[in-house]
């Protein structure tokens, strides 16, 4: 049975962009697809797949404080992600490289609002640095 304290909190969850922790961020997505090549072969009945290519995608937004993402423009960097939380079985840290923007926020604000600054972007491949393990 899962213990609930067990369960990660993104409250401390943390982002670093080539190595600075992105304060301002506070949510982040990644996935990766795998494109699946269907295979039918004589004498089966079922159809079977290969992998393909692979296909990183993400979305980080939060605050807006500096203007680092319009400055960088389209030239790749390395996110690092890491959750924990202290009354987790541990912490996880996963490097997403060769990430690059779909497109840059110029201006997106509205009258008495905090600025969110939301960044899609994919990504060419992962590591995982630190998993989270029981036991």
């Amino acid at each position: 049975m899962m213990d609930p304290t067990r369960a990660i909190l993104g409250t401390y969850g943390q982002v670093f962009i080539d190595g600075v922790w992105q304060t301002n961020i506070n949510k982040l997505e990644a996935a990766v697809e795998v494109e699946k090549r269907e295979l039918k072969l004589s004498g089966m009945e079922w159809t079977t797949h290969k992998l393909g290519v692979k296909k990183g995608t993400g979305t980080m937004s939060g605050y807006k404080v500096t203007s680092d993402m319009i400055r960088r423009g389209f030239t790749k960097f390395d996110i690092i992600n890491k959750i924990s939380d202290p009354e987790a079985y541990g912490f996880e840290r996963i490097r997403l490289m060769n990430c690059m923007p779909d497109k840059l926020q110029l201006a997106n604000w509205t009258a008495g609002e905090e600025v969110v600054e939301e960044t899609a972007f994919t990504f060419e491949g992962y590591e995982l640095l630190d998993p989270i393990v029981v036991g």
